[in-house]
Parts: C-alpha cells; sequence; structure tokens
C-alpha cells in the first residue's frame, strides 16, 4: 500500500473525528519518514507525539522533531543580559519540561521513544525566532509525511500535540497530498522545514541539544523492547502496516533477465556484451559515468542467462543503499525480482529470502534468482557464509568496482563463482598498483573502454566549459602544510626497488594534510564573489568537502567563525547571507527525501542550488545541475573523473554545462617571490597536482585555450618543469 490507497480528507477537525484513529495511525503505518514542527517542547508533547507511530517504527520510518522552549520571562530577560548564555538557558528550561510520567501509558510511550533516540531514529530540534537582538516563540505547527513511494503528506493547523488538543479543544488541521493539484502546497511546506532543520532559515535558529537527547533516555528508557502493540492496545484497532516482504515466488513469477522492449542498446553497448561473452562472460566494462552501464550490465545479465539455458543465479553488488535502490529499479525494469539485502532494507526478511533462493538454487529447485546488496553487506560474515555454499552458474557484478581492489574487500571475491563483470568509469585505481592487479586478476580483461571524449562526441553527455579558480593558503594554513610536510619526509623510506614506502603515521599526516588544502578558507570567500552571478539562476550544484574550517570572517556585522563544516559555511553564506533557496544533499538523508529534493531542483523552481558532499562520488544521478561549483577539488582521478561525469549528464534544456573547480595553490601567485626556494621546493608538488587536474579537465572541455594561460603562469612562477609533471617531485 501507498498513500494514494488511503482515504485522506482534507480536513480533520478534533471534536467531530477521531484525528489520532482517522489521520495519525492509518497514515503513519504507511510512513518511512516523518517531519514535524510543533509549538512547546515537554514531555507530554513527545507522548502526543508517539500516537499512531507504531506502524512508522514498524516500518523502520525516521522522525525528525522542531519544537520551541517554554521560555519563561525569567528566561527571556536572562538571555537578552547575557546572550552569549542562551544556550545553557534554553537548555536548563528544556530539561524541566522532562516531567515523570502519569502512569503506565505515557511510560510506555516515553520508553518508546527513548529507544528511536537511542536507535537515531528520533531527531529532535529546537527553535527560536531571532531579531533585533530580541528571542521570540517558535510557533510552526505543520507535519509532513513521506511513503515509500515518495509520495508526500504535509498538513497544517491549529492542533498542537497535547491531550487538550487531541480530546478537549476544538482544533483542526488542513492536509495537502503531493499527487493532486496541491503539489506546490506540499513543496512549499518541504522546503520551510528542510531550511529550517538545516538552520539556513532567515530568522529563526535551529539548534540541537544532545544533552536533552541523553536525559530523554536517562530519564524515560526502562528497556531495549521497541513495543509495537501500543497503538492497539490503546485504541483496540489493529494496525495495518505496509506488506513488503512477500516471498521470492509469491505471485506471478518474473519473465527472467531479458532485455525490454523499450531499451535499445547502442552499438558500443552491444559490442561491449560480445566481447565479455568471447572472454567467457567474465571482464571489465570500462565505460564513463552516464554512457549506460548499469543497461549494458543487465543486457548482458540477459545474455548469460539465454546461453545457460535460463538457469543462472544473479548477485550485483554497489557502494551504497541508495544505489541499491537504483539498481533495483533496473533490475526489475529487465524481469527480476530482486532481493534486496542491506540493514535498512525495505524487505524485513531478506536474509531468510537470501538463504532459501541459495539452498533452492544449489540444489536445483529454483532455476534463477536475483540479489543486490550493498559493499558492506556483501562483505558480512552472514552473506559470505552464504555465497560459500553457492554451486552452478552464478554471475557476480560488482559496480564501483575501483573499490575492489582495497586490501579488506579484494579479500571478498569469492574464488568459485564462475562469471564476474566489474563496472567503473576509474577502474585503475591512483597510487595503487596492487590492488589494480587484483581487479584484473580476478575478472580478466576490459571489454570495452569508453572515455569521457567519446561520450560527449557522442552526444552521450553535455559539452562543458571549464574555469579553473586559482585560491591559496593563507599564512597559518602554510605554515601548518609546510609542517606537515616536514614530518611526511620523515617517516618515508625507499624499499630495494627505490620505491618510496610510506608508514602509517606518514599516511595519517598525508589526509591531514589533504583536508587541511580541501579547507582552504579562501574558497569561501572566492565562491561568494562567482556565485553573485549566479544568484538568481538554477541548477546550480556547490560541491564542498567534508573537512572543517576555521577562522572564516564571511558574515557582514560578525565576528569571525571560530571552526565550522565547509558545508555549513557555504550553506548559511547562500542561505542566509544571499537569500537563495538552497538545501543541503548529504548522507543524512534518506533515499526517500533525496528523491525529493532532487525532484524539486530538476524544476528550477522550489530550489536554485543543492549543497553537497560526496554525493558525486556516490553515483547518484542529478542529471540537471548545469553549473557546479566544486570546492572539494582532488588530485585522484577516481574522484575528479567521477564527479566531472555527473554533471555532464544529458538533461532537457541543457546544451552545455559549466564547471568551476578551485584550484588550491600554496603560495598566491602574486607572492611566490618573496618567498626562498627551499619553502617554494617544499609546496611545489601540490601546484603539480592541481596543473595535472587542470590540463585534464581542459583537455576535452570547449575552452581548452583559456586555461593554458592560468597553467603556464603557475609553471613559471612555482620552476615547474614537464619532468616535475610526470611526478619526479618529493613527496
Amino acid at each position: 500500500m501507498s498513500f494514494r490507497d488511503l482515504s485522506i480528507k482534507k480536513e480533520y477537525r478534533s471534536l467531530l473525528s477521531s484525528v489520532v484513529n482517522e489521520f495519525y495511525i492509518p497514515i503513519l503505518s504507511e510512513t518511512v519518514i516523518y517531519k514535524r514542527a510543533v509549538g512547546f517542547f515537554s514531555s507530554s508533547a513527545l507522548v502526543e507525539i508517539s500516537r499512531g507511530i507504531c506502524g512508522l517504527v514498524n516500518n523502520g520510518g525516521k522522525i525528525k522533531l522542531i519544537a520551541s522552549p517554554k521560555l519563561s520571562r525569567e528566561d527571556i530577560l536572562a538571555i537578552e543580559d547575557g546572550y552569549e548564555r542562551r544556550h545553557a538557558i534554553i537548555e536548563d528550561c528544556l530539561l524541566r519540561e522532562l516531567l515523570q510520567p502519569t502512569g503506565r501509558f505515557e511510560e510506555e510511550r516515553l520508553n518508546l521513544l527513548s529507544n528511536l533516540i537511542a536507535a537515531d531514529r528520533l531527531e529532535i530540534k529546537i527553535a527560536i525566532l531571532e531579531g533585533d537582538s530580541q528571542i521570540g516563540m517558535f510557533h510552526e505547527k505543520m507535519g509532513l509525511m513521506y511513503d515509500e513511494e515518495n509520495n508526500t503528506i504535509a498538513f497544517t493547523g491549529s492542533m498542537n500535540e497535547s491531550a487538550n488538543a487531541f480530546s478537549h479543544n476544538y482544533e483542526s488541521i488542513d492536509v495537502f497530498t503531493s499527487w493532486t493539484e496541491e503539489e506546490d502546497r506540499v513543496f512549499t511546506k518541504q522546503a520551510a522545514f528542510n531550511a529550517m532543520w538545516g538552520d539556513y532559515e532567515p530568522h529563526i535558529k535551529v539548534m540541537d541539544f544532545p544533552r536533552l537527547s541523553e536525559e530523554i533516555i536517562s530519564r524515560f528508557k526502562r528497556n531495549d523492547v521497541i513495543d509495537l502493540s501500543i497503538d492497539e492496545r490503546e485504541y483496540q484497532r489493529s494496525l495495518d502496516p505496509m506488506v513488503t516482504d512477500l516471498p521470492a515466488n509469491d505471485g506471478e513469477a518474473p519473465r527472467g533477465p531479458h532485455v525490454p522492449s523499450s531499451v535499445c542498446l547502442r552499438p558500443y553497448q552491444n559490442d561491449a556484451i560480445a566481447s565479455w561473452e568471447n572472454h567467457n562472460f567474465s571482464g571489465i566494462f570500462d565505460m564513463a559515468t552516464g554512457t549506460g552501464k548499469t543497461y549494458t550490465a543487465l543486457a548482458a545479465i540477459a545474455r548469460l542467462y539465454e546461453c545457460m539455458g535460463e538457469r543462472l543465479g544473479v548477485i550485483i553488488v554497489c557502494p551504497y543503499q541508495h544505489l541499491v535502490e537504483q539498481w533495483k529499479k533496473d533490475i526489475e525494469a529487465f524481469g527480476m525480482k530482486p532481493i534486496v539485502c542491506y540493514s535498512a532494507s525495505t524487505q524485513r526478511n531478506w536474509r531468510q529470502r537470501l538463504q532459501t533462493a541459495i539452498t533452492g538454487f544449489s540444489l536445483g529447485v529454483h532455476k534463477h534468482f536475483c540479489a543486490v546488496l550493498t559493499n558492506a553487506t556483501f562483505s558480512s560474515d552472514y552473506v559470505q557464509n552464504q555465497l560459500n555454499h553457492l554451486s552452478g552458474n552464478i554471475v557476480l557484478v560488482i559496480d564501483e568496482a575501483h573499490n575492489f581492489g582495497a586490501e579488506k574487500l579484494s579479500k571478498m571475491l569469492l574464488p568459485h563463482i564462475p562469471y564476474r563483470l566489474a563496472l567503473s568509469a576509474t577502474i585503475d585505481r591512483h597510487g595503487d598498483e596492487e590492488g589494480t592487479q587484483k581487479l584484473y586478476d580476478y575478472f580478466g580483461d576490459k571489454c570495452i573502454e569508453y572515455s569521457l571524449k567519446e561520450a560527449i562526441n557522442n552526444d552521450m553527455l553535455t559539452p562543458y566549459y571549464y574555469h579553473p579558480v586559482p585560491v591559496s593558503l593563507n599564512k597559518s594554513e602554510l605554515e601548518e602544510y609546510l609542517e606537515l610536510t616536514l614530518k611526511i619526509r620523515c617517516n618515508v623510506h625507499s624499499d630495494k626497488y627505490g620505491k618510496l614506502v610510506l608508514n602509517e603515521y606518514a599516511k595519517m599526516l598525508l589526509i591531514k594534510r589533504a583536508r587541511l588544502v580541501a579547507a582552504t578558507a579562501e574558497k569561501v570567500f572566492a565562491l561568494s564573489e562567482l556565485i553573485e552571478d549566479y544568484k538568481y539562476d538554477s541548477h546550480i550544484l556547490v560541491y564542498c568537502g567534508a573537512a572543517t574550517m576555521r577562522d572564516v570572517d564571511y558574515r557582514e556585522n560578525s565576528a569571525p567563525i571560530d571552526e565550522m563544516r565547509q558545508i555549513d559555511i557555504v550553506a548559511d553564506m547562500l542561505g542566509n547571507e544571499m537569500g537563495m533557496r538552497i538545501s543541503k544533499f548529504t548522507s543524512e538523508e534518506l533515499a526517500g527525501e533525496r528523491e525529493i529534493i532532487k525532484t524539486n531542483f530538476a524544476d528550477g523552481k522550489h530550489l536554485q542550488a543543492l549543497v553537497a558532499i560526496r554525493c558525486l562520488d556516490e553515483g547518484v544521478n542529478i542529471p540537471s545541475i548545469k553549473t557546479a561549483f566544486i570546492l572539494a577539488s582532488s588530485t585522484n582521478p577516481k574522484e575528479y573523473v567521477q564527479r566531472r561525469g555527473r554533471v555532464l549528464r544529458k538533461f532537457s534544456g541543457k546544451t552545455a554545462a559549466n564547471i568551476y573547480d578551485f584550484i588550491t595553490l600554496p603560495i598566491a601567485l602574486s607572492s611566490v617571490d618573496e618567498y626562498p626556494d627551499d619553502i617554494i621546493q617544499s609546496v611545489k608538488s601540490l601546484a603539480v597536482r592541481e596543473i595535472t587536474r587542470m590540463k585534464d579537465f581542459a583537455s576535452i572541455s570547449e575552452n581548452p585555450s583559456a586555461v593554458d594561460t592560468l597553467v603556464l603562469k603557475i609553471m613559471h612562477s612555482y620552476g615547474i618543469t614537464l619532468e616535475d609533471e610526470e611526478g619526479n617531485v618529493d613527496v
């Protein structure tokens, strides 16, 4: 079932109907994400919020709650008297609202919520209004519910989560649905909540209070049991939770792997499949991002299924949960019914289903099964033990296969599986010849190499203009960089073949140095100037690093920020300082939320820009990106090739993309002459690595000559030669 299968009224009034029984329970039983903004926070408000959520808990759903503290007049005066003490005053106010439960009903409800907090399935943030140095009360009263199919219900009105509101007061709520003409109303509520939750809604300050969550757990958690019978016992009705776990052989049997009539493979895809078959169905598809690796792989599986007399077991592995869900849709389109295997899978009994499928296939009871797993699930002891019992015609397909060159993952590549297919746009691992060789040893030769240049020339990807943006380390950053470089050199030695070898401490220092470069403060200032020309445009991506920045002064009339994540600084700058409509796009959002954000971003009306971390490295498809500001520049080809390819995906009305690549130089070009040669030699390698990426990006761009001048200027300033570019520069 989904929300569309429910009978949902446009309005609910507390004295005319049971809002809990008629609205909350049936809808929350189909909900996987519940976002709620209420009035005042208290333990009794938590109790009332828990009504009807058992269905959501059973779905593995999550709750995000924003509430306001009940500040007394004395509290407000104390804050105004010493504004820096507001966090402590508000925290004390929140804790005094945690009253002991008055009976078994409240005790059970608070125990349930405590368990959800402990399991990171309930997050609470506190909001206050800010303006003209005054503090005000946040009284937003709205909710958002999302089902598994991304249908969304928004509701708003006078009702508060309190016993009086549900039973004694005459309260009402208005309800809007995303699959009707009310879609815009729903999207508006989504944007408002996300802005508040991300703390980039003007005039509202939304804060985390970790101690509040700790105190709720400490005071109210009675045991580890998440009791899903509370609603049933309380309201005397059975829940009708969403059914997602049908046995693999229930219903009409799937036809089996086949290329659907709606899919027309291109010649290079057919050539790749033929080559794979000629290599005894084992090999590598080295294909640029956006050129159809998934469809080519599924069509290859269909070909193998045909050649094996329709007896084939299929194991598909990809890095992340959201990629599993992307694969699931395509797998189903190609006639298979996958077992979806990862910790938060909606197929609750996937472990049993996988075991049954493997046993049945190995015994010859079943002719076919398909399982799609994350890297982590595939590597787990349970799954590895199950797969070790497999026998017969089995194909292992690994997406983003370069990851399996790593020491731990390479040990999970099962030697008894006869048919193998690796998919990657960057199969060769940067700086890891041994890991790269492991991949070739297991999967075999490349069956196709299809580059970004070929994809652009053949109209598979969008042409792009490349704009390098040089920034430099400030004085303190440069000092730290030099210090780290010296320590790295002291922990490097040459092996008997003359190859540099780094100990574990040196590797840690390299990571620390890379984070320093990624968090260069000047990137924020350069971005603020560049994006002025785009502040009224849409389809913008600002790609940040996960690094923390220090002593950044980008706000008007405000003290510098001591320490904050780069993504939070950028989100605050674009959303609060510049007034743009933005949303964060990180691993914190669930799959359903990501799809909604992508939809709002694609239409260009509800969202102008995404501020993201890692999404371009994780296989996320956001083809509507037209302008990308890449702050998290990388010198690893695997990473920057992936990022570039995802910006170049085709989209309606998109004739070209613009990529602004922030190039980090250790010393500004105008200041290089001020430093002695030994300092220049110590930092030259960073400039060399940045030049390498610039040349790669520029080589297939629409404006390659525009980059040449900057490259030559950097080479001249730092004394870089062609020999240096080949890698002969000290660590």
